[in-house]
């Protein structure tokens, strides 16, 4: 999807020397009354947290119906494992949303003056913010909705990870194809991202999405070897290792024993060291977390639905406003297919009834062209296109 022009680009942290960059998009200025501050939603990339930047895989239809309705859009990045790990994600996403409650209106106000061409000037309401996500990033905005102060008043998350992470599809090594039927990769190829050589690598927050040509062996194959690093460590069975950073002793080995003898359950749950529950969406479960509006394909194989259906149960049990919508015959990515503007895009359709979902937390009011009523917070399960009531 194409990323539009007109925007604020601001780094928001640095960490050992790397900047931490965030695009932040006006909302549309006939939308947006006089001296109000605007809420915003934030938006956390894809690419199994191995890979991608704040431009890569781009939601414009988010973004659209976003600053349609008078509100901010913010595409947030994060540093990459390796060599990063998830508490370094999560310590981003914390210093991300502390920047939203200091700096933020006045780097903006600063952005303005040096570049008029880039927007329009607003300020941002640090105590109206909504998250969203698609796959890692799903996982980010539940880590933010979880830890980050201010807290969120809504997720969408868009077949987001983290909803089951201590499944067979992490602990279990594979020998056959999984994702998407595609072959099973070579390790070796990918010395340097794996530990210990991993841990020589420069960090980083943004590393852009490639393809190779027609000329390659492969037309369209990835070109940046980090677009399969994720899908390498799930082969492996070792992603948490690469997430939590305990490699020396294995935790993914530690679970896969207590998996293999036990099942799931609290065995697992006691093997994970106390230090990383954090990182873990499942075990920060409460009854003080906001709204969420999960949607996911039945059918996805890079992360399966069955994380959204644990997640949306625990929430439910816990007492927290939720939503699932699974989306029959559906594939990772679903939004963005070719055709997808115009299968979920049309008025009352998917789309907005997910944005009509970020307004009514955020208070604002939907798109002109969105004709959905209150949300029930419920699990669905259906064909698209179909009738929203």
């Amino acid at each position: 999807m194409s990323v539009p022009n007109s925007c604020f680009t601001l780094a928001f942290k640095h960490a050992e020397n790397t900047p931490i960059r965030m695009d932040v998009y006006p909302p549309q200025s006939q939308v947006l009354p006089v001296n109000s501050k605007s809420p915003a939603v934030v938006y956390f990339h894809g690419g199994g947290l191995t890979v991608g930047d704040r431009q890569s895989w781009f939601p414009s239809w988010i973004h659209r119906r976003v600053t349609q309705a008078g509100m901010a859009f913010i595409s947030a990045e994060y540093r990459l494992i390796p060599p990063a790990t998830g508490h370094d994600i999560l310590d981003d996403i914390k210093d991300l949303f502390a920047f939203f409650k200091g700096e933020l209106n006045q780097r903006i106000q600063d952005a303005s003056v040096a570049n008029p061409q880039a927007g329009h000037p607003f300020q941002i309401d640090p105590d109206w913010l909504a998250v969203s996500g698609s796959s890692a990033g799903g996982l980010c905005a539940y880590l933010a909705a979880m830890h980050a102060s201010p807290r969120p008043k809504a997720v969408l998350s868009l077949y987001g990870m983290g909803g089951d992470m201590l499944t067979p599809r992490y602990l279990v090594p594979k020998s056959t194809p999984f994702f998407r039927g595609r072959e099973l990769l070579d390790p070796g190829e990918f010395a340097q991202y794996l530990y210990p050589a991993c841990e020589a690598l420069q960090p980083t927050a943004g590393s852009p999405i490639a393809y190779h040509g027609p000329e390659y062996r492969i037309p369209g194959y990835p070109a940046n070897p980090r677009m399969l690093l994720a899908r390498l460590y799930f082969q492996m069975g070792d992603l948490l290792d690469y997430y939590t950073g305990s490699h020396n002793p294995s935790l993914s080995s530690s679970l896969r024993m207590v998996l293999l003898q036990y099942g799931d359950g609290n065995k697992l749950r006691e093997a994970i060291p106390e230090t990383h529950w954090q990182l873990f969406p499942q075990l920060g479960i409460s009854s003080t977390l906001p709204p969420m509006l999960l949607i996911h394909g039945a059918e996805d194989t890079s992360v399966l639905v069955g994380e959204s259906r644990n997640l949306h149960s625990l929430l439910q049990d816990a007492g927290v406003r939720t939503e699932l919508i699974i989306l029959d015959g559906k594939e990772h990515s679903f939004d963005y297919d070719a055709k997808a503007e115009e299968e979920f895009g049309g008025p009352g359709g998917l789309f907005d009834r997910a944005v009509h979902f970020l307004s009514q937390a955020l208070r604002r009011s939907v798109p002109a062209t969105c004709e959905t009523g209150e949300l029930p917070l419920m699990q669905t399960s259906c064909a698209w296109p179909r009738e929203i009531p």
